[in-house]
């Protein structure tokens, strides 16, 4: 399971022209679901996600995650993260989950920070999506379980 993450002052998603989900200061997470992912890998991403220390304390250093910064989460899913680039001149996908797994899987990362307590807005799984974020930073990390 993989997810992009970045740091932002805020991001929203528009689905057909309307806003599906927005956040202020926080994380969009990019969210990409592999064929051998599973409810436990989901759990772990979304435990580092949330305790990721990439948020700036009193003295300037990345110290707080976004909880303690007051932040909220942007999850939009993404297949393509799970793509196969080493080779030729179009990536492969083979490595993605089929839709219905990578669409639970999604689901589930969601409800694991819901239940933590953050401020989750979202996406919506397989639709044709427009993300706009301002990057704070910019602060952009892989994260892959």
């Amino acid at each position: 399971m993989i997810a992009l993450i970045q740091r932002v002052t805020r991001a929203d998603v528009r689905i057909a022209g309307e806003i599906a989900g927005e956040i202020g200061p926080g994380l969009l997470v990019l969210l990409g679901v592999e064929r051998d992912d599973d409810e436990q890998k989901s759990k772990r991403l979304s435990e580092k996600v949330m305790g990721y220390r990439i948020f700036s304390d009193a003295d300037g250093k990345m110290n707080l995650n976004v909880a303690q910064s007051g932040g909220q989460l942007l999850v939009v899913s993404q297949f393509t993260l799970a793509a196969e680039t080493q080779k030729g001149m179009r990536p492969g996908f083979s490595n993605g989950a089929a839709p219905e797994k990578a669409n639970a899987l999604y689901e589930h990362f969601v409800a694991q920070c819901r239940a933590a307590g953050m401020v989750t807005e979202t996406g919506r799984f397989a639709a044709d999506m427009q993300v706009s974020l301002t990057n704070d930073g910019p602060v952009t990390f892989w994260l892959q379980v």
